[in-house]
């Protein structure tokens, strides 16, 4: 039986009150604190994960600011690791692939923000370390972008990542079928 993990990532207030205000899907939050919820009940280890911009004066993700701590329903939530980030991806210059591998852990499951950046890239990157992957649909999420490339909406942008993350990445799942998955994993 493979042993797994919970990355909860960048679920910070930037998200909720800061510059990025996630819009897509409304209830992504709601899935997240379940499948945390869930994830300690089944005594499945939840590693948080926080973002820290390393440009001084950084419009978002600035150390010690408002914006740059956990949402308060996820801080106040158990959890058996927090690594501080500076990239999107959740593995590069951090120690999370030696403690997962530590504790045993081969198959993580992916919630968090934003879809199409930190969570992509973090899937990515465990499926290439060898993982199992699974990637909540409904515990992750983004907003609509408009840049030099083109604008998408948010509804379209997130969907384009499950599509791309079932193609190879991931195993994409709601909250609710990651939840049964535990109960005939763990009992």
């Amino acid at each position: 039986m493979m042993k797994e993990a919970l990355l909860v990532i960048d679920v910070q207030n930037e998200y909720f009150s800061g510059n990025l205000p996630i819009t897509y899907p409304k209830a992504s939050l709601t899935s997240i604190l379940q499948a945390m919820d869930a994830a300690r009940a089944a005594d499945v280890p939840v590693v948080v994960i926080r973002h820290t911009s390393t440009v001084p004066d950084a419009p978002s993700f600035r150390s010690g600011t408002p914006a740059w701590e956990l949402h308060p329903e996820v801080k106040k939530r158990p959890y058996d690791l927090l690594i501080e980030k500076a990239l999107p991806g959740s593995f590069t210059d951090t120690g999370l692939d030696a403690w997962l591998r530590e504790h045993s852990v081969s198959s993580v499951t992916i919630s968090g923000y934003m879809s199409q950046m930190c969570c992509d890239s973090t899937a990515r990157q465990a499926f290439h370390n060898g993982y199992g992957v699974k990637f909540l649909s409904d515990a992750t999420g983004t907003l609509s972008v408009t840049n030099r490339a083109g604008t998408i909406s948010d509804a379209d942008l997130h969907r384009a990542v499950l599509v791309t993350q079932q193609m190879r990445f991931s195993q994409v799942m709601t909250t609710a079928e990651w939840i049964r998955s535990l109960e005939i994993a763990y009992g």
